[in-house]
């Protein structure tokens, strides 16, 4: 599976706002901060330089986990990811993923995390493996034998299934799901939309197949309000793998909210530009604060903003979104120096009604 060159800019734009000053960690003390959530990584290839935007180089990577080990940052197993999300909030922890299974983690970053047994999510597309450049299914068999690693489910073919009708996702993902009980006995828990693009027929899908955690790609820190079938992750490539702003992503925080409006993310041009509104909890200081950025029009700005109530925001998105993606960026400096940080990802459909 090769990347069209337009979804590969996906991982450019989700982040593209982050801009926010980066911090020193080293003597913080943060006695205010109730729940750290879990800051979840998202990685491709490693040192595949002639792919920047869905590559990091290893040098950069053995400074990511020097600055989580140096900030006393857990990495987190994936076997105990509900009860990481529940509980003992007070300690800063990571979630690693590793999305596609291309034969460059397994040559390059799979040595480290072995030798640190660093857990992580290993995603994989069960159509890939064992073609070129992607890992066979003996070595994710040898992986899998670790037990701070989960292989997760990336689906069979990794198309723009969220465009298909629910006939051919469902199709897909129960083809997948029979392969990985063929090759390693059973099928994960965990999912991970292709490309981060879902809707909610497709959500409904993943659950009714049993899956309990479903990954996108909108950025976030992940807690245990979130939508298991929604969760957030920060992209790592080249570009956002550069290491003061990679510090700065350590220092985010999760941004609570009951729910966004509209819910479905599978937005057709007759409801394109979206009403969108975003009813947070209760308890978060300084929320009219906050910042939101899109990149509506192809370009991204700042958005206006106004508060219906105390915790309901109305964000105005005034011209259409452009090209395959609509994303908007809300962060809210928290009095402990950190940032509370929420991404929204709408995938932008050619079509003007459903089907």
């Amino acid at each position: 599976m090769q990347f069209k060159i337009t979804k590969s800019l996906i991982i450019y734009l989700s982040i593209s706002t982050l801009t926010f000053q980066s911090y020193l960690f080293s003597d913080t003390t943060i006695k205010d901060i109730d729940d750290y959530g879990v800051i979840s990584l998202m990685y491709h290839r490693f040192e595949e330089n002639k792919y920047p935007s869905t590559n990091v180089k290893m040098r950069n990577f053995l400074e990511h986990i020097k600055i989580i080990e140096e900030n006393n940052i857990s990495f987190i197993n994936p076997k105990k990811f509900e009860d990481e999300l529940k509980n003992n909030k007070s300690q800063r922890k990571i979630l690693l993923t590793i999305d596609d299974g291309f034969s460059s983690f397994y040559k390059n970053a799979w040595p480290i995390l072995k030798e640190k047994k660093i857990p992580f999510i290993l995603f994989v597309s069960t159509r890939e493996v064992g073609v070129f450049n992607y890992m066979t299914w003996d070595q994710i068999r040898e992986i899998n034998k670790e037990d701070f690693v989960e292989i997760g489910n990336h689906s069979h073919t990794h198309e723009y299934l969220v465009d298909e009708n629910s006939e051919t996702i469902k199709a897909d993902i129960e083809k997948s799901i029979a392969i990985f009980e063929k090759e390693l006995g059973v099928n994960s828990n965990f999912f991970s939309y292709p490309f981060g693009e879902y809707s909610i027929e497709f959500k409904n899908i993943i659950k009714s197949l049993n899956f309990k955690y479903a990954f996108g790609q909108h950025s976030g820190v992940m807690d245990e309000t979130k939508d298991f079938y929604e969760l957030p992750r920060y992209p790592i490539n080249e570009k956002y793998g550069e290491l003061e702003r990679f510090k700065s992503l350590m220092k985010t925080l999760p941004f609570k909210y009951k729910k966004i409006q509209p819910e479905e993310k599978y937005l057709l041009q007759n409801q394109n530009p979206p009403k969108v509104e975003i009813e947070f909890y209760d308890g978060i200081k300084n929320l009219k604060s906050l910042n939101c950025f899109s990149n509506e029009g192809d370009k991204w700005r700042q958005s206006k903003i106004n508060f219906l109530n105390k915790n309901t925001l109305k964000i105005d998105i005034n011209e259409k979104f452009i090209g395959e993606r609509g994303r908007i960026n809300c962060s809210l400096r928290d009095q402990s120096g950190f940032w509370r940080w929420l991404g929204v990802q709408f995938v932008v459909s050619d079509k003007q009604f459903k089907n």
